[in-house]
């Protein structure tokens, strides 16, 4: 039997994609149509994070993880993931008192980039995200550079993911406000980006994109699907 996934979910949109990634690609993987691994999710409530995150209260964003891994743990799952990258920011906390083993978001996305040859990869997500060592720590440990928008960028693209993408809410305007940052990032070195907030590939992807996309949540997903059947 293939290992029953957890998910610790934080925004409702990214948790929803990783979850229906889990379950539409399943079926690749064990080889019977409609197939996939055993899925449990918890989340607390996402203006719980985000008053933390706007605290800069990292331990308290870990003890709502920890909270959620606790409870999925009594669920009877094998391993956890967590679609949402800004959090990832307490995974230091987190770790060394978790019931369960998980897959880091970050290092998912830069073994990828490593697999695809990248060497300069923009970072895309919320101001507290890009502002963070989230990115540039895992993609350093690989190899690769990490480039941030500047600061102006970084909060017009927190706006946008909070008070849109967040919400499910879609504006062709503001795509095209992310595309450009894409453009700006092209303009740098870079040779690919990072979807690094698990709403942003609601509007972007490869056929938008000045820049090839590393769509955080999809291969957060597909990760934890090879690791769920990688024993059967």
């Amino acid at each position: 039997m293939p290992l029953h996934i957890g998910i610790v979910g934080c925004s409702a949109e990214g948790a929803a994609l990783c979850y229906r990634t889990l379950c539409v690609e399943g079926a690749s993987h064990m080889g019977q149509a409609h197939a996939h691994p055993e899925v449990s999710m918890h989340t607390h409530s996402l203006a719980a994070y985000v008053d933390c995150l706007d605290d800069n209260d990292i331990d308290g964003v870990a003890q709502l993880m920890l909270s959620s891994a606790r409870k999925l743990a009594a669920a009877g799952t094998d391993f956890l993931i967590c679609p949402d990258n800004t959090i990832h920011q307490a995974m230091h906390l987190v770790l060394p008192q978790s019931p369960l083993p998980w897959l880091h978001i970050a290092e998912v996305v830069a073994a990828e980039a490593v697999s695809r040859g990248f060497r300069s990869v923009g970072v895309l997500g919320t101001h507290w995200l890009v502002n963070s060592e989230v990115y540039p720590q895992a993609l350093s440990a690989a190899g690769l550079e990490a480039v941030r928008p500047n600061a102006e960028e970084r909060a017009t693209m927190g706006r946008i993911i909070m008070d849109e993408l967040v919400r499910g809410v879609i504006q062709p305007e503001s795509t095209e406000v992310l595309q450009g940052m894409i453009d700006g990032l092209k303009s740098r070195g870079c040779d690919a980006v990072v979807l690094g907030c698990t709403e942003l590939p609601l509007v972007l992807n490869d056929g938008n994109s000045a820049l090839p996309t590393l769509d955080s949540t999809r291969l957060l997903a597909r990760a934890a699907l090879r690791r769920a059947t990688a024993a059967r």
